[in-house]
């Protein structure tokens, strides 16, 4: 499978660690010192997951206009959903204007970029499909409690589209070498260390230790997983790029690892925590520096404690 194109979108308001020391006296240098986070996104008043979604597609087509004619697969994935009958990938399929091809949405919470490949990959496989777009997108703030001091200060908004074919169609698109993912849901607290029940509050985090830590040992983990099941080692990956939950754990998984920090990519400090839509947006920011050889590796954590990693090559 090859990446064909990537692109993102970005709503304009900022939003400045100030806005939470006005708000619940939360420090700048406090929150920097344990998330990384300088600012974030906001979605403006009309934005949401769909429309965010959309804009994101629309950006990756203009680059590569040709690609929706063979469009035969759109899998949408969030779990801060606009709505979860009318989906963000039904939503995009009007959008492109494709009918009659397959159209699912699905959540793993923060790792779903890698399940979302993953769907591709069978869909390919079964010769179901050729040419897909996968697009993630998080309203984080749509769920947040800003007043929350545990987590309130965590969230984003974002979403990134990729466009996936099964035969290479440019000499600039990136191979997806190998996909690894992985459940853990019985693991210390995974149901209870992150949750959204819509019906009856947003998102909270009760356990962010416990987060940290398996967010840690499983992003190293599945990344060593991913480079032995083909032949590789850390000195072989020009980029590393971790789910954007928090720089500590991206610093911990360069650690344990053994890779310098000049080797990650990190959007947190800018964009917060934008869930799903976080390493697409890293795989954006990077894609101009790729050189014909590099290797990247996506590696994702999610809340239930799913997880994966995936293996791209220029």
């Amino acid at each position: 499978m090859y990446i064909h194109q990537v692109a993102t979108y970005l709503p304009t308001q900022v939003v400045t660690n100030e806005h939470f020391t006005q708000l619940n006296g939360l420090s700048d240098e406090w929150i920097i010192e344990r998330t990384g986070i300088r600012e974030r996104r906001k979605a403006a008043p009309g934005e949401n997951t769909n429309t965010m979604a959309v804009a994101a597609t629309e950006r990756a087509l203009a680059a590569a206009p040709d690609f929706a004619q063979g469009l035969d697969l759109i899998v949408g994935a969030t779990y801060t959903p606009h709505d979860t009958i009318f989906t963000v990938a039904h939503a995009v399929q009007i959008a492109v204007g494709v009918d009659d091809i397959p159209t699912v949405s699905i959540s793993s919470a923060c790792s779903s970029l890698l399940n979302a490949v993953e769907i591709v990959e069978g869909y390919f496989a079964m010769g179901k499909a050729s040419r897909a777009l996968v697009v993630v997108s998080e309203h984080n703030t749509a769920y947040n409690n800003e007043q929350d001091t545990m987590a309130g200060h965590l969230w984003g908004d974002g979403a990134a589209t990729l466009l996936i074919s099964k035969e290479r169609l440019s000499p600039d698109d990136i191979r997806i070498v190998d996909v690894v993912t992985g459940g853990a849901a019985t693991r210390g607290k995974a149901s209870t260390a992150v949750t959204l029940k819509p019906v009856e509050k947003g998102i909270v985090m009760p356990f962010g230790k416990d987060v940290f830590i398996h967010a840690c040992q499983y992003m190293a983990r599945v990344t060593t997983q991913l480079l032995e099941r083909n032949t590789l080692g850390v000195d072989d990956v020009r980029y590393l790029i971790p789910h954007q939950a928090n720089l500590r754990i991206t610093r911990n998984v360069l650690e344990q690892l053994g890779l310098p920090e000049d080797r990650a990519v990190s959007n947190i400090q800018f964009l917060g925590n934008t869930g799903c839509a976080g390493a697409a947006i890293g795989l954006a920011d990077t894609w101009p520096n790729l050189q014909q050889g590099d290797r990247v590796v996506i590696t994702v954590f999610g809340g239930g404690y799913s997880y994966g990693a995936m293996l791209l090559e220029k």
